[in-house]
């Protein structure tokens, strides 16, 4: 009888447990996904804040670093967009980018790029790439040419430079995921899927969908590494453009969750990644992780940017999670030096370096 007893309990637990473990188990993913929660390392790092006092900068969104040159990109710019340091010791040089109206002028400025004795800048109000070149003696630059984009290409939010004659811009169409586009500025190809499994808005509501999957990238040329980050959810795509591999990784927050208004994608979700940069061995990221749930109950009033900055290895592998004491929005990383300038929008000094390793 006891033994009976003994039994019967036995099989109702073995039941529990399968029961349980069925109504646990992970999601499935495709073969090219891969899911994160953890890193190897996470390492608190202290900031050192930069002194300029020769620019004021109202937000200063991103910062790009070549050679003895310096660029800072104030999103929300009194006069200009774009400001030119010299490097390390960020003495002004000049700004460029006037905020107008005139053919000359700027709409907007969505991120700056060095080229090849060049720096090109992207306006999304008005569709153009703009390149230009620095002065004689390097301490000016000058408009040298305009390309007028696509008129198929929705809003462009980011590029890339891939090389002399093309450039990667983000699909927001919903069709594909990234543009090949020309120095005429035609587009000539598209490529890549969204990865979600958000079924009915990839069928239903695909602009929608790629609104709220709009991500930052960057591009490194010798190792042939594009990455992707979501500004929504917590997604990272890793392209190699050399073996025409892709990996996406997602981690623990999942993708961008949105609902659909009025044709318009509504993030619902967390404020995702808000920069990226691919360097000669491995992907660093800023991340914010707040939810939109938080940010309406302090009315807006958290501090903007991110406090952490993702390490991935040029598969998407995660490395190491750094712990911030500033909250960042833009970062450049020079592995050499260990060093991580970043531009912190909430302070009235914006530039902040960080030593890593």
């Amino acid at each position: 009888m006891v033994l009976g007893i003994v039994l019967k309990n036995s099989i109702s637990l073995l039941f529990l447990f399968f029961f349980v473990s069925c109504g646990i188990k992970q999601k499935e993913y495709s073969e090219n996904i891969y899911p994160y929660a953890d890193f190897p390392q996470e390492k608190e790092i202290i900031g050192e804040v930069i002194e300029l006092d020769s620019v004021l900068l109202r937000y200063p969104f991103r910062i790009h670093i070549e050679g003895d040159r310096a660029i800072i990109m104030d999103l929300h710019g009194f006069d200009y967009y774009g400001h030119l340091f010299q490097y390390p010791d960020f003495q002004y040089l000049c700004s460029f980018g006037r905020r107008g109206d005139s053919p000359s002028d700027m709409l907007s400025l969505e991120n700056v790029r060095f080229g090849k004795h060049a720096v090109w800048t992207l306006d999304a109000n008005k569709k153009e790439l703009t390149r230009l070149v620095f002065s004689p003696s390097c301490d000016s630059l000058l408009r040298d040419e305009a390309v007028t984009l696509d008129g198929d290409l929705l809003r462009p939010l980011d590029f890339a430079i891939y090389n002399d004659t093309i450039f990667i811009i983000p699909d927001y169409s919903g069709e594909k995921r990234l543009c090949w586009v020309n120095r005429k500025g035609n587009l000539v190809n598209k490529i890549g899927e969204i990865p979600s499994d958000n079924e009915e808005a990839m069928q239903y509501a695909r602009p929608a969908l790629a609104q709220a999957w709009r991500s930052f990238l960057d591009y490194n040329s010798k190792n042939g590494v594009l990455a992707v980050v979501t500004q929504l959810g917590e997604v990272v795509e890793v392209y190699n453009l050399k073996d025409t591999t892709h990996i996406v990784r997602i981690g623990e927050h999942g993708e961008p969750e949105f609902q659909v208004s009025g044709g318009y994608g509504i993030p619902i979700g967390i404020k995702g990644f808000s920069d990226v940069q691919v360097t000669d061995s491995a992907i660093y990221a800023v991340f914010n992780g707040t939810t939109f749930k938080e940010l309406a109950k302090n009315n807006g009033r958290l501090p903007e940017g991110g406090k952490y900055i993702y390490v991935f290895d040029l598969k998407g592998e995660p490395l190491c999670k750094y712990i911030l004491d500033h909250s960042i929005t833009g970062i450049w990383v020079d592995e050499a030096t260990k060093t991580i300038l970043a531009t912190d929008v909430n302070n009235d000094q914006p530039i902040v370096k960080f030593r890593f390793g």
